[in-house]
């Protein structure tokens, strides 16, 4: 079973015909789908992101209801003391356990983030030292015996 989609961002046949049946379209959704195929892989991070926003915000409108409710102006209330106050209790374990995970969240992806700063500190330590290997220079002399120096075939591009 192949488990890549069709249309994803990357330069795929799919999405180049898509841009450029857009472009003859309508040119915004060429553009559109141009910035899909370019940027759409940081949209599951921009997801993520504007999710959390619009929860904080609607916490804050539950949080208004909720206060609204305790004071008996909203319909929260169903009249029988002992459902409400277990529904209450259990709202607030779900409210603990909501932010526990949430916490959990936020390690995780600090944790993820410092690896991916490891792993790319790395790979350009690697490419440092093998760059400091391949342009070391080299010293020889010439006839009037004053050492000069000289790099070796390759390594520059004008030198090829």
């Amino acid at each position: 079973m192949n488990t890549t989609a069709l249309i994803r961002p990357a330069w795929t046949p799919a999405t180049i015909a898509l841009m450029v049946i857009g472009f003859m379209v309508f040119w915004p959704l060429g553009f559109a789908m141009l910035a899909y195929i370019i940027w759409g892989d940081r949209l599951d991070g921009f997801k993520r992101d504007v999710n959390r926003a619009t929860d904080g915000i609607f916490a804050g409108c539950r949080r208004g209801s909720d206060k609204a409710a305790r004071w008996g102006h909203g319909s929260s209330r169903t009249g029988n003391v002992a459902f409400d106050d277990w529904r209450e209790k259990e709202l607030e374990r779900l409210a603990e356990e909501r932010r526990k995970l949430d916490e959990m969240l936020t390690e995780f992806d600090e944790y993820a983030r410092e690896l991916r700063r490891a792993k790319d500190q790395e790979e350009f330590d690697r490419f440092m030292a093998n760059r400091s290997k391949s342009t070391a220079p080299t010293t020889t002399s010439d006839t009037t015996g004053k050492t000069a120096s000289k790099r070796g075939k390759g390594t520059n591009l004008l030198d090829d």
